[in-house]
């Protein structure tokens, strides 16, 4: 398996009752385990994303992410292969088994176009449109022969508005691309999760509510929304702390990172009322580390943010 290293450039208390719909439409068909469920707290689950051991075998990957302490590896598709599609299923077995051997969980994949070519969710070419519909497709397969179970969707390249495409009409587009690839989705028992970016690296969702406005488009419990610390610090008005409560019923996996694209503990971000919030709703997902500088060492930034987010809970 190849590891190659990432090259792509990284008001109200309540969302109105307009946006209410899908919310509750999620939390009755929710197939994710409900990071909502209100009983008993629940144990914080950490992962990481993969790709900043570039150049590292998988399973010395593995090793690595699981003497640090992590019981969760997040997957960049790009660092399996070039050609997706041609990756035969007992790669990606073995990849599952290899994660086990080590006490870890595939939870599931990001970056899912970055290095792809002639892919785009907001294209308004209608071929365009129906190719990365089919490779989100082939990605929900993949995601699911892994264990996985989330696929955050970022991919700024992939989404910004092109020339004479404006917001409203790149909304059309994304929710057609996404209406035919989420019955893939359902299929493979997979959500697929629409992340928010600040404006520094796209112009198309940059917040929370313009998520659910898209989610409420695309009208399905598989497609549901991802929160990401550097990315909420970045663009929201609100804090962090209000954005996980307000959309406690509809988010299923968060990202955690500082501004400086470096790991948790590792920059300004307060990871306290954040990790507090998370508590506070009783989130059952994944809290995943995702950095973007890897200048520290790949081993360091697990070790530290790790090490960091563990004296937080420990102390709440």
């Amino acid at each position: 398996m190849r590891i190659v290293r990432l090259n792509d450039n990284v008001g109200s208390q309540m969302i109105q009752a307009s946006r209410l719909s899908y919310s509750a439409q999620a939390l009755q068909q929710f197939p994710f385990p409900n990071p909502h469920l209100h009983a008993k707290p629940a144990s914080m689950k950490f992962a990481i994303c993969q790709e900043l051991f570039e150049d590292t075998p998988w399973e010395e990957q593995c090793r690595i992410i699981a003497d640090v302490g992590y019981t969760g590896i997040e997957v960049a598709p790009f660092s399996i292969a070039d050609d997706l599609a041609s990756v035969p299923t007992d790669t990606l077995e073995d990849m599952k088994s290899v994660a086990a051997d080590h006490g870890l969980e595939i939870i599931g994949l990001h970056w899912l176009l970055a290095k792809t070519e002639g892919l785009y969710m907001t294209s308004p070419d209608p071929a365009v449109r129906e190719r990365t519909a089919q490779y989100f497709g082939l990605l929900a397969r993949t995601c699911a022969t892994l264990g996985g179970r989330v696929m955050v969707c970022g991919s700024p390249q992939q989404r910004n508005l092109l020339p004479g495409v404006s917001s409203e009409q790149a909304l059309k587009f994304a929710t057609e691309v996404f209406r035919q690839a989420v019955d893939e989705f359902a299929s493979n028992d997979v959500l697929l999760c629409m992340e928010p970016l600040t404006k520094k690296e796209t112009d198309f969702i940059n917040t929370c509510e313009q998520a659910v406005e898209l989610m409420n488009l695309v009208n399905h419990p598989n497609f549901i929304l991802h929160q990401d610390v550097k990315a909420m610090v970045g663009a929201e008005s609100d804090s962090v702390f209000d954005l996980i409560h307000r959309h406690r019923d509809v988010c299923g996996h968060f990202h955690v990172n500082d501004t400086n694209l470096l790991g948790p503990g590792m920059g300004d971000t307060d990871f306290r009322p954040i990790l507090k919030a998370l508590q506070d709703v009783n989130y059952r997902g994944w809290v995943s580390v995702e950095v973007f500088d890897y200048a520290p060492g790949a081993e360091k930034i697990a070790r530290d943010s790790l090490r960091y987010m563990q004296e937080i809970t420990e102390s709440l």
